[in-house]
């Protein structure tokens, strides 16, 4: 039997009405958006369920989401439409798409690590090159001793990050932000519990 391709596989997690995440922002995301620009046209990479791209359209931002999975695309078009916001999804393999060139102010990447060490550094380059000079990129994702809570995350050690991983990936970059540590996250049916989090703010050099 072949597997499922990625969008298989998240329409199927999709495919309840229910959000599978919630629909609440990602509390890293409200925490730093301060830190955008007003007015920011923002890229909201593999959205999910939309979240995240609504509560920053909320805020004034002007945003573009992406996700593999078009059933996660018509629950986030729905909740936007429930909040009277506006945001532009589109439909992208991250593995396939095209990144658009200095095109975005800042990038936000919530939990993203679907990817493999392979396809992250693509999608890492991929944000440097859409992103404009002095652009932010918003990025929280699961350290390695997630795989001891197992509260949500994928369950293949080396779709998550290090602190030192980071810092090599991005030390061309202004790092604003790098702070390991663990809290109790409650973000829907699949992410809740005790987690071992790894957010990161960093900007684009000029």
């Amino acid at each position: 039997m072949t597997e499922p391709s990625q969008a298989e596989f998240w329409n199927e997690r999709y495919a309840a009405d229910e959000y599978l995440f919630g629909t609440a922002p990602n509390a890293f995301l409200a925490r730093e958006a301060y830190r955008l620009t007003p007015g920011s046209k923002v890229l909201a990479v593999a959205d999910g369920e939309g979240r995240n791209s609504v509560f920053l359209a909320q805020h004034g931002h002007r945003v573009v989401a992406t996700d593999v999975s078009e059933r996660a695309l018509d629950k986030a078009r729905a909740l936007a439409e429930r909040r009277g916001v506006q945001v532009e999804y589109r439909q992208a393999d991250l593995a396939e798409w095209e990144w658009p060139a200095e095109a975005f102010d800042a990038v936000v990447g919530i939990f993203v690590q679907f990817a493999g060490p392979e396809l992250r550094w693509d999608i890492f380059d991929g944000v440097h090159r859409s992103l404009k000079p002095c652009g932010l990129l918003l990025l929280e994702g699961y350290r390695e001793e997630q795989l001891a809570y197992g509260t949500g995350g994928p369950p293949n050690i080396e779709n998550l990050y290090t602190e030192e991983g980071l810092r090599r990936a991005f030390s061309a970059w202004e790092i604003e932000l790098l702070d390991a540590y663990d809290a109790e996250i409650q973000e829907g049916t699949a992410h809740s519990g005790k987690s071992a989090l790894i957010d990161l703010v960093a900007r684009k050099r000029g």
